[in-house]
């Protein structure tokens, strides 16, 4: 038992140096992390994705209504569609929370048997398309 007390002495230099890493090692990950999480919270993205749709019965077709879901993190508004780079009717809710699947009717003058790139501008400033042709 004396002879533990007798040696006073405190880590070695090797060991110290090891422990200090460790400790500057994990207090990097942690401020990674943190710093990372507020990344995320202020990038939020808009993505719509159309799932669904359904032509209007008649020859040829006068609308189509469109099942869109907001994947995104952000809640994003459509402002404006065009259907082949002409500006058509939306009548419809046009705001999203993220995670939501809404439909809208787009109104135009449609013909049978000819394909259509529906374009949906956000307020955000992004642009969807889908392409679909008509029955």
């Amino acid at each position: 038992m004396r002879k533990l007390f007798k040696c006073r002495k405190a880590l070695s230099p090797v060991v110290a140096a090891i422990i200090l890493i460790a400790v500057t090692v994990a207090v990097s990950i942690a401020v990674a992390a943190w710093m990372g999480a507020l990344t995320f919270t202020f990038m939020k993205t808009e993505q719509l994705e159309v799932v669904g749709y359904t032509w209007s019965s008649g020859s040829p077709p006068t609308y189509i209504d469109l099942r869109i879901k907001n994947t995104g993190t952000a809640t994003l508004t459509v402002s404006e569609v065009r259907v082949n780079n002409n500006a058509a009717t939306l009548n419809a809710s046009t705001t999203w929370n993220p995670g939501d699947t809404k439909g809208i009717r787009i109104t135009y003058s449609y013909a049978s048997g000819t394909s259509y790139e529906f374009a949906m501008l956000t307020t955000g400033g992004k642009q969807f398309s889908y392409l679909k042709a008509s029955p």
